[in-house]
């Protein structure tokens, strides 16, 4: 028997087989010395009654003995003539391909697309099977052969085949690909995937492998069930491109069977793939990225700013310098500034890697959302009344033409296209948010104010005061007098001399908020701008018996200038109604500091920037094959595609925040001081968080090894159940996979990842404290699981609540517009004006029409859960790989998860939690792990993805 071979890849078909491979390939070729089809269950797919255990032959297309090949060496037209070949096992490959991501939705992708990918028929889909084991047959003459033609390193031949439609619906088109495996060929352990279209990419769900061999009398069925269940989830592009070798030419891709591997444990037959699939994610660092590429690369923040539009948007790079130190983001390539050689232009959609973008459901979701921003024209005013505030959940806000938008024109994209396609009128509608539907009028309470340092939507921020006086850090040369001007006298006043502040120390009965040293320097800059102001605060509690908070006292602080002297005053609660109104004024201060601490600190900077680098790390240092990505892959979905967007319209210059929020055009640059100053890496865990703030102790006969100082601290009571669950789930994992601290610091791809993270991803912090060295199970199970509580727990904590607490303002104002009446020198037609109708000087402080309405539409979007959401412990991000161990880890965790809500429900029913039940309370909910789609307040989502 012979097949006949063409030196150009054309093939010459045998009399019996019509199939044909690919152009530019050469046919397959194989050798078996073993019956046996794997060393792993694919053994099972044997055909019965074919002598197991004797050494045979196999091809997938047996030619005619007369048939002839033709070596490429050969001018004469000579052939090598085969040996009969052995008996072979059918198996078949089912790929499933996503019409859209969002499977219903393909009546909204264009026709085109539709057309194409139900085109996909014949060769437009190739499959290779890739053997884990080398090729161990030497010294043969015929195997020598064969391999001088078709292959030049011990791996086994790949097989090959082409996929055919077979079957179509609303959202799923389905190949199905035969091979004759022969039997020597072991494991399969990857499946090379090409797709021979020119111009439509394709969504490849999963490839299944079961056997299919109808051409055996003996087989009771033609299908079994998969041995092989490869979770793709991935674009596969077009096989075309100038073959640059930069991202233009996908060629195949390479998908793992679903078992991991350490680097040293890998197969010899998937090393060199593992190899390559690494070095095409890390790209070349050339060039301008385009959507379709998955590579991961690290830049600066030097595209925030658009001065090639406007000077007035020029925004300092952060990241690279001591001045602004931050994490790194994704590269995009993007040319410079010709005139600000520093920034780079902001030309198209910000890059990030194909599969890390949106699917269909999630877009929809985000841009249907984000329709929904108000469009007031002038841009300063306030709200005429609280009546009209409450009318805008009742009657909404009519939306006016798209050219009336004016300057939000460049803040709202989205909205202008939709308006531009639907010219009627429209209405923007608020829901009334849960604190609002609880008590109207909490947002008065000053019991409320303390109740939500705990247990609202910033609990990150709250620490216990650890000395008195209270002193800044700052130089007194520059920014006045150190000490506060909060005494001994005003807090022991206020807490109706039941003990000296000194017992209360003691006791530990004292707590702070604390934004004096972050916003000081930055006050005389933002007080430069137009509509806005700044104070450094201070912030003081008492804790009562009953385990609530008492708001005792507010210091405000405008710094020193060449002009003026320090200016500082602390205000209480009074009796005195002038007193009453400058308390409830400077209550909306430390509101809208307290907003912008979380939204650029909590909540942008710990979360969504901090977690950016691991995804880039991790793509480019660990394999697709390795337990460890596995493991974290969930936990970075969509993150780097809302980063993304972010950097689009939220946090750019002239973005939203900048718009909305006291610190305007210096917000990025706070954050910036933050990372600096704040952030750590070990102090990233929750129980270090709490101890750092004073808001915990050691304790190892303690619940979670933890003293909480204030017992009933509702975040981090359920923060802690939720930590210990992922804890337990990281080290049964980790345990799973490293038996000793040797095999943790033999594995290289994991010790590049983690020397990327710190020396790259997080550059300007490489030489900080807090980084641990991971060099045993414990050390990695401690960093894994710190990385993934920031990126689920603590950005759920901090994200899902921010309509039901912010979505009514005047309980979380994002900017104070106005200074305080009484700031000396004091402005005499202000101050009377405050006097006349302090109702009205509150509002003016309030934000603006314009941005309450921005910031509601905006916290609305952000706090909105997907249909397609994936939770903390849910089914579908279980396990890829097969190992029962490790499924059994997860199960437990799945069912610990359940156990914490059903908790969480207990503690929000018991009267004696007094900050998380009662007359009015809003139930802390925000550390239940499940949820369902909209703006629920609960629910843990595995990753940053909104």
């Amino acid at each position: 028997m012979a097949l006949l071979i063409k030196p150009s890849g054309n093939v010459q078909t045998c009399c019996s087989c019509s199939s044909t491979a690919p152009r530019r390939r050469f046919p397959l070729f194989l050798l078996a010395t073993s019956s046996s089809f794997s060393s792993s269950s694919l053994v099972q797919l044997g055909r019965p009654g074919h002598g197991r255990g004797k050494n045979k032959v196999s091809i997938g297309c047996v030619a005619s003995s007369s048939a002839r090949s033709e070596t490429p060496n050969s001018s004469s037209g000579g052939a090598a003539v085969l040996p009969a070949m052995a008996a072979s096992t059918q198996v078949k490959a089912v790929a499933t391909i996503k019409v859209t991501v969002g499977g219903f939705l393909s009546s909204l992708r264009p026709s085109r697309a539709i057309d194409d990918l139900k085109d996909l028929i014949g060769r437009s889909l190739y499959l290779e099977l890739v053997s884990s084991q080398l090729d161990a047959i030497r010294g043969v003459e015929h195997r020598r052969v064969l391999r001088t033609l078709v292959h030049t390193s011990d791996e086994k031949p790949t097989l090959r085949s082409y996929a055919h439609k077979v079957a179509v619906n609303d959202d799923e088109v389905t190949y199905e690909a035969d091979f004759d495996v022969p039997a020597d060929f072991g494991d399969v352990g990857a499946v090379l995937v090409t797709n021979e279209h020119y111009f439509t990419e394709m969504f490849l769900e999963n490839i299944k492998l079961s056997s299919g061999d109808s051409s055996s009398s003996d087989d009771v069925s033609t299908t079994a069930a998969p041995v092989l269940d490869i979770r793709c989830n991935s674009w596969v592009q077009p096989n075309s491109g100038d073959g640059n070798g930069n991202g233009d030419e996908p060629g195949k891709r390479v998908f793992f069977a679903n078992k991991p591997y350490l680097p040293s444990q890998t197969p010899a037959g998937l090393l060199s793939y593992r190899n390559k699939d690494l070095e095409q994610k890390r790209g070349n660092g050339k060039g301008e990225r385009k959507s379709t590429d998955r590579i991961y690369d690290y830049d600066t923040y030097d595209d925030l700013g658009d001065p090639d539009a406007n000077p007035d948007k020029a925004r300092p790079v952060l990241g690279g310098s001591k001045q602004f130190p931050y994490p790194r983001r994704c590269r995009t390539g993007r040319p410079m500034s010709s005139k600000y050689p520093d920034t780079e232009t902001r030309k198209g959609s910000n890059y990030v890697p194909r599969d890390e973008v949106f699917s269909e459901v999630k877009q929809l979701q985000f841009s249907v959302t984000t329709l929904q921003q108000s469009t007031l024209i002038n841009p300063n005013l306030e709200f005429p009344s609280f009546f009209v505030i409450d009318k805008l959940f009742e009657d909404g806000v009519k939306l006016p033409k798209a050219e009336d938008l004016g300057f939000l024109r460049s803040a709202l994209p989205r909205l202008l296209q939709t308006l531009r396609e639907s010219p009627g009128d429209q209405v923007l509608l608020f829901d009334l948010p849960a604190n609002v539907k609880k008590d109207k009028f909490g947002w008065m309470r000053d019991e409320e104010f303390a109740r939500e340092t705990l247990a609202g939507i910033n609990p990150y921020a709250i620490e216990l005061v650890r000395e008195f006086p209270l002193k800044s850090k700052l130089d007194p040369a520059v920014y006045g007098p150190a000490e506060s001007a909060i005494t001994a006298e005003v807090l022991e006043r206020q807490m109706g001399h039941v003990m000296t502040v000194g017992e209360a120390m003691k006791q530990k009965r004292l707590f702070m908020l604390d934004f004096h040293d972050l916003f000081l320097p930055y006050v005389h800059k933002i007080r430069a701008l137009k509509n806005t102001t700044m104070y450094g605060s201070r912030t003081i509690f008492f804790l009562c018996d009953d385990g609530t908070l008492r708001l005792l006292a507010i210091e405000l602080t405008r710094p020193a200038s060449p002009t003026q002297p320090q200016w500082r005053r602390v205000f209480t609660s009074s009796t005195d109604t002038t007193e009453s109104w400058l308390w409830r004024m400077a209550k909306a201060h430390v509101r809208a500091h307290d907003s912008g601490h979380h939204e650029l600190v909590s909540h942008w900077l710990r979360t969504h920037c901090a977690v950016e680098p691991y995804i880039i790390a991790a793509n480019r240092q660990l394999s697709e094959m390795h337990p460890i990505y596995q493991l974290l892959h969930p936990h970075f979905r969509y993150t780097m595609e809302i980063n993304a967007l972010a950097r689009s319209a939220l946090i750019n210059a002239g973005g939203i925040i900048e718009l909305s929020f006291s610190p305007q055009k210096y917000s990025m640059e706070i954050s910036s001081v933050a990372y600096d100053k704040l952030w750590n890496f070990d102090t990233e865990a929750l129980p270090a968080d709490l101890i750092r703030r004073g808001m915990a102790v050691e304790d190892p006969n303690a619940e979670h090894g933890l003293r909480l100082t204030i017992k009933d601290y509702p975040f981090a009571n359920d923060g802690l159940l939720i930590w210990d669950a992922i804890k337990g789930w990281v080290k049964a994992y980790v345990a799973r996979f490293y038996p000793d601290a040797g095999s943790v610091a033999g594995d290289v791809e994991l010790q590049k990842f983690w020397n990327d993270v710190r020396t790259v991803g997080h550059a300007d912090k490489k030489d900080a404290s807090g980084w641990p060295t991971l060099d045993s199970p414990e050390s990695l199970a401690h960093a894994l699981t710190t990385i993934i509580w920031v990126a689920s727990a603590h950005h759920a904590a901090v994200n899902f609540g921010q309509y039901d607490f912010g979505g009514y303002f005047p309980n979380r104002p994002s900017i104070a517009r106005t200074n305080m009446p009484v700031e000396e020198p004091v402005d005499a037609a202000a101050y009377a004006a405050f006097l006349d109708n302090p109702d009205q000087a509150l509002r003016e402080c309030f934000p603006s029409q314009v941005q309450a309405t921005l910031v509601m539409a905006v916290l609305d979007l952000l706090s909105t859960h997907s249909p397609d959401e994936e939770y903390l412990g849910g089914p579908e991000t279980a396990p890829w790989n097969d190992d029962g161990e490790v499924r059994a880890a997860y199960g437990k965790f799945t069912a610990r998860l359940k156990e914490i809500e059903g908790i969480i429900d207990g503690r929000n029913t018991d009267r004696k939690l007094k900050n998380r039940c009662g007359a009015g309370i809003l139930p802390y909910e925000l550390m239940k792990p499940f949820s369902q789609p909209g703006v629920t307040g609960k629910g843990i989502p595995n990753s940053t993805s909104i």
